[in-house]
């Protein structure tokens, strides 16, 4: 269903921090062009956590209408609240969503059996395929390969972002869940050494600004062009990192304006925008991905 460069697409905001539509949908337009394999929007990196019910869908809706059939558009559904997530689940499939991303419940410190019992209710209550979502260091939950193989006997549950930053997941993931279910990495600094493990490809944070570097080494490295694909890793490494130099998605929405992706770099509180020192490290990585004087 999905593989290769999949964007964790940020929502663009305007200086009194409401959504910016009219950046969305260049962004959207833009990532046709770049051949991105799929967005996934109201992510993490979309900061779901500061808006509405009513704008978290209106976003994605927004992307399914931009996006028109020409690539495939997975919504971010997840909560700590499960019936929550089951009212997100249930209107994104109603817009035409290809698959949900579900986080894993921050804040509640779930145990395995009630992750179990959590996106069990989630399947059991849509017909919206689901990609779980293990972001452990963000959320304070981990979601272990032995409870994601269990969830994957499920017929909603298709895949996995993987973004512990441990690559034996990979091949502990595809031990308890086969074959066909789909494994994402959520770090882009180690993508590709996931991607030669067994995974699929990446939900990624860098595409942002790099569509089609970031497809293109996706492309390679599903095709077996190992060397083209660790060429395009050396590339974007020290953009990888620099992106995460403050809390995701500040210095990647940043970097979308200095490239004119965007009209703002404002992120909504409680993050605010990126620091001198910060923008001074995310210029030079785009400097050294070539990447600027481009937008």
């Amino acid at each position: 269903m999905f593989s290769g460069s999949i964007v964790a697409l940020i929502t663009p905001m305007d200086r009194d921090g409401e959504v910016d539509f009219a950046s969305l949908r260049r962004l959207v337009d833009y990532h046709v062009a770049a051949g991105t394999s799929a967005i996934a929007a109201m992510g993490t990196t979309g900061e779901s956590p500061t808006l509405s019910t009513a704008e978290h869908l209106e976003v994605v809706r927004a992307v399914v209408e931009y996006a028109n059939g020409r690539l495939p558009v997975i919504g971010g559904c997840g909560s700590n609240n499960t019936r929550q997530a089951i009212r997100l689940s249930r209107a994104m499939e109603q817009m035409g969503v290809t698959a949900g991303l579900s986080v894993t419940p921050y804040y509640n410190k779930p145990s395995q059996a009630a992750l179990v019992a959590h996106y069990s209710a989630i399947a059991d209550a849509t017909g919206l395929p689901q990609i779980l979502y293990n972001v452990p260091g963000r959320t304070g939950c981990d979601l272990l390969p032995e409870t994601v193989g269990r969830l994957a006997e499920l017929a909603g549950i298709i895949g996995i972002k993987e973004a512990s930053a441990r690559l034996e997941r990979v091949s502990q993931l595809r031990a308890c869940c086969g074959d066909e279910f789909l494994l994402f990495s959520g770090d882009d600094d180690l993508a590709l050494d996931f991607v030669r493990l067994g995974g699929q490809g990446v939900i990624s944070v860098t595409a942002n600004v790099a569509a089609a570097e970031m497809a293109e080494l996706f492309r390679a490295a599903l095709a077996g062009r190992t060397a083209e694909a660790q060429a395009g890793q050396q590339r974007l490494l020290a953009l990888h990192r620099a992106l995460f130099c403050d809390t995701n998605p500040i210095p990647v929405k940043w970097a979308c304006a200095e490239l004119g992706l965007i009209a703002s770099p404002m992120p909504r509180l409680p993050l605010i925008p990126l620091a001198p020192d910060g923008q001074e490290r995310v210029r030079a990585a785009l400097i050294k991905a070539e990447l600027t004087g481009r937008g």
